[in-house]
Formats: structure tokens, C-alpha cells, sequence
């Protein structure tokens, strides 16, 4: 948590340019003469403009923050028409988030639609925003998304000299077994006990609860990873709490000072996305604290409800995974474990055809897909590995599951290496070595009961000395053969 890796800076170089953009965006709301509410709409139109949209090239990043307004200027208007009528506007925002999350079929352009989407609607409760407002909230989200692009794709695109990752696919399904539309149903659900619910504890602040079952669902597949997100987001908003008590309340809304420790606020979001929800939610419960000193309404009950509203919302993230088309921990990770499994083998091969003399084989892009089917991995193992996790012998396998895999990561990347040298020679051996592990992954990747008499074939130990890459294919092969103990064993459901 403390000493995440950031290879490159890149998450220090997005966390700098996202302050410099949403600085730049707030700037020119206030430079056209706009109001603080539209100031304020306008810097949330760039922060989420600048962390949701994913594309893998710099073009279609363009394309999806050009379509942002698309899809967030008629929600807008919705929201701020239908706040007199709360039966509509409920029933609405629940159309709004059933589609928002089923665009997550369509990628990273459909996610980041989607988030947008139920964000405006979120910004427009808010705020309070009547329909009167609408033609400075139009101005400032036009303005931020302008400026930011600015900051984006001109005065420092990072993405144009490094890729942005390419997150794996969910697995495919058909009808309500495909993840998108599972999750719409169980998002859908949620919120609507948390729209009643949320209501309950607070007529002006309910809202709240809508948006934690939101954010709970993003980037989540199974029942497991869900509950472990909910209790770390209400982790991390009672720990933003009790630094907004100390920090935002005694401010109360001064401009200076508030407008630096926002800074502050999106910096660690940025930072903390990738490393800890926990810590990324904390920098947004006391930027949330901050902007309400800003328009005057904040004290520490408001504070206290919000902790109370994103307990809502987490209870009704829990009930809506636990009784609306269930997804268990197991058949994620199962998933995503023969997906690394099957790349680690492609990897292999293509470094031995490499060898053998092949110019066009290419380890390097398994290399890097095996490194973010490794992140799915160690995502869906969340719950297993969380501390408060009761289940001790399942934690220990799901811990050398990880640690196994990571070793094979770790061969597989030195094997890459080895094969990009120009004067690295072929061995006869390593086609024997290369079989031995593609029965290995075969083995590992056979339904339980099919694979349950089966042994993985080794070699007895590392090789002393000799081709480096029959050292990192031995060494392959070892963790393949250790793997066999945790995966047979009750990472399955007992």
C-alpha cells in the first residue's frame, strides 16, 4: 500500500497532469464568469473525464471524451427537471444506471459513458441544480472537457509516448450470464434500496447511498470482490470523515486554502485509484467535505449522515449480489487463473519458436497481457487473502496461488528476455521443455474432475548452469508442478 511499484512515474505523471487539467477547468469556469455551482460542476466534468475515459489508443480516448457531453448534457436536463418529481426521477435515474452499467459490454468507451452518465445525474442532486441552471452547467462542462482535453492531448499526453494498458475482457456469456447484464440487474436492484432506504435516513442527502452502490460495482465480477469493496469503501469514508472533522469543518469554506487541499484531494485519488480503494475513497470523502464548506452547507452531522448513507449503500451493494443472480469467488478466479494459465503457455512457445529461428514470433505481448491477467487474478483472490477473510485454508491456498503465479511471471518475463537477444542459440532441449510445459498448463486447465488423476510431468530439478532460457523454462515448470497442490485443493467451494 505504502511502497506500491509505479514503473515509469506513470501514476505520478497522470496524478500531476489530472490537478494541472481540473485546476485549468475550474479556472475557466471562473474566468467566464460562471457561479460556484457551475465551477464546481465544471471540475467534476474534468475529473471524471480524465479517470474514466480508457481507451487504448490516444484517438479513441479523443472520441469517447468528445462523446462525453452526448450522453451527460440530455441527463443533465432530466435530473434537473424531474427534481420536483421524485417518483419519476427515481424510476429515471434506475433506467440510467441499468444502462450505464450494461454499456460495459461495449469496453472502455461504454464504461466511461456509462460513469458519466450516472454521474451528471449525480452532480444534478448534488447541487441541487434547477432547470434554470442548466445553461451555466452546460457552459462549465463544455468548458471543463474543452480545457482538459487541452491539458489531455496537447500540453502533456503521456499515452501518446506509453500505451495505455488494454484491460482484459470479462468472459463472455449469453443472457443473464453475461457479466454486464448480471451486473446491471444486481447494480439496479442495489440502488433501488438504496434510493428507499437512503430516503429514509435523509430527504435532502440520500443520493449518497445511490452513488456508494455505484462505485462498489465498478470494476467488480464476483460476490467475493463486492463485499470486499463495499467494506473498503466504508472504510475509507470513515477515515475521510474523521480528517474532514479535523480539516474541512474549521476551514468552513475559505477559498485559498480549500482550493489547495481539492488539489491535494484529486492528487491522491489519481495516485491511490490503482493501489488502494480504501486510501482513494479517504481523498474523496474529505474533497466531498470541502466542497460542501465551499457552498456553506457543511457541519459535522453532514459528515456523519454521509458515513451513514454509504453504509446504505454497501448493505444494498451486499443483499443485491448475495440474492440477484449470485456469482460465487471460485468461478471468477477459476476463470481468470486458466486465462493467465493459457497465456504463460503461449508466452512459452513463442519464446522457443523465437529461439528456434522464427523473426515473427513475439513473447513481449503476452508478457505484458500475462502482467494484467496476473491484476485480474490477485483482484478476484481479494476476498480469499483480505485479513477479515474467516476461511484460513482457503486463504493460504489462494496465497500460494498468487505467489506461484507471480513466480511464473516472473521465469516467463526472463524468458522473453532471453529471447530477444539476437545471439541467443537454440537448445534441442527446449522443445522437450516447452511440451512438458504445455501439458503442465493442460493439466492445470482441465475441469476438477477431469484433471483430478492426472500429474504434471516435470523435470526433476533446475538445470546447473548451461541455456539461460532452459533455467527460466525449469523454473517454469517447478512452480506449474507446485501449482497443482492449491488448485486441486479447496480453492473450490467445499
Amino acid at each position: 500500500m505504502f511502497m506500491a511499484p509505479d514503473p515509469g512515474l506513470a501514476r505520478l505523471r497522470i496524478s500531476l497532469r489530472a490537478v494541472l487539467g481540473i485546476g485549468l477547468a475550474v479556472a475557466a469556469s471562473e474566468l467566464a464568469g460562471l457561479s460556484l455551482p457551475a465551477s464546481i460542476t465544471g471540475g467534476l466534468a474534468a475529473l471524471l473525464a480524465l479517470f474514466t475515459v480508457g481507451d487504448p489508443t490516444v484517438r479513441g480516448q479523443a472520441v469517447t471524451t468528445a462523446l462525453l457531453p452526448v450522453v451527460g448534457f440530455p441527463v443533465l436536463a432530466l435530473a434537473a427537471m424531474l427534481n420536483t418529481v421524485p417518483t419519476v426521477r427515481d424510476a429515471i435515474w434506475l433506467a440510467v444506471i441499468f444502462c450505464g452499467v450494461y454499456a460495459r459490454r461495449w469496453g472502455p468507451r461504454g464504461h466511461a459513458l456509462g460513469i458519466f452518465a450516472f454521474m451528471t445525474f449525480f452532480i444534478t442532486q448534488f447541487l441541487h441544480a434547477v432547470p434554470g441552471q442548466l445553461p451555466q452547467l452546460y457552459a462549465a462542462m463544455a468548458l471543463a472537457l474543452a480545457a482538459s482535453s487541452v491539458v489531455r492531448f496537447g500540453v502533456w499526453c503521456i499515452e501518446r509516448r506509453t500505451a495505455a494498458p488494454v484491460v482484459p475482457a470479462a468472459p463472455a456469456g449469453r443472457g443473464l450470464s453475461r457479466p454486464t447484464t448480471r451486473q446491471a440487474f444486481q447494480a439496479t436492484a442495489a440502488c433501488a434500496f438504496a434510493i428507499a432506504a437512503g430516503q429514509v435516513l435523509s430527504h435532502e442527502r440520500w443520493y449518497w447511498a445511490v452513488g456508494a452502490v455505484w462505485w462498489i460495482f465498478v470494476n467488480t465480477a464476483s460476490r467475493g470482490e463486492t463485499l470486499v469493496r463495499g467494506f473498503r469503501r466504508v472504510l475509507g469514508t470513515v477515515i475521510g470523515i474523521a480528517l474532514g472533522l479535523v480539516i474541512a469543518v474549521p476551514l468552513n469554506g475559505a477559498g485559498a486554502p480549500t482550493a489547495g487541499l481539492v488539489a491535494v484531494c484529486v492528487f491522491g485519488i489519481f495516485y491511490a485509484a490503482a493501489v488502494s480503494y480504501t486510501w482513494m475513497m479517504l481523498a474523496v470523502t474529505v474533497m466531498a467535505g470541502l466542497l460542501y464548506g465551499l457552498l456553506g452547507v457543511l457541519d459535522p452531522g453532514l459528515l456523519v449522515l454521509r458515513v451513514m448513507e454509504t453504509g446504505v449503500g454497501a448493505l444494498g451493494a451486499a443483499l443485491a449480489v448475495l440474492l440477484v443472480l449470485p456469482v460465487t469467488t471460485h468461478a471468477t478466479t477459476d476463470t481468470w487463473i486458466q486465462r493467465a494459465l493459457h497465456c504463460v503457455h503461449a508466452c512459452t512457445s513463442e519464446a522457443a519458436a523465437r529461439l528456434a529461428g522464427a523473426p515473427a514470433a513475439d513473447p513481449a505481448r503476452y508478457v505484458a497481457e500475462l502482467e494484467l491477467l496476473l491484476g485480474r487474478v490477485r483482484l478476484s483472490l481479494a476476498p480469499l487473502v483480505h485479513p477479515l477473510s474467516p476461511l484460513r485454508a482457503r486463504k493460504t491456498r489462494a496465497r500460494q496461488v498468487i505467489e506461484l503465479l507471480d513466480q511464473c511471471a516472473q521465469e516467463v518475463r526472463g524468458l522473453a528476455s532471453v529471447a530477444a537477444d539476437p545471439d541467443a542459440s537454440h537448445d534441442a532441449r527446449l522443445a522437450a521443455a516447452c511440451r512438458r510445459v504445455e501439458a503442465a498448463v493442460e493439466a492445470l486447465t482441465m475441469p476438477d474432475a477431469a484433471r483430478s488423476g492426472i500429474a504434471v510431468a516435470v523435470a526433476a530439478a533446475h538445470p546447473s548452469g548451461g541455456e539461460p532460457a532452459l533455467t527460466h523454462l525449469h523454473g517454469l515448470e517447478q512452480a506449474l508442478k507446485a501449482l497443482v497442490v492449491p488448485l486441486r485443493g479447496a480453492i473450490a467451494p467445499a
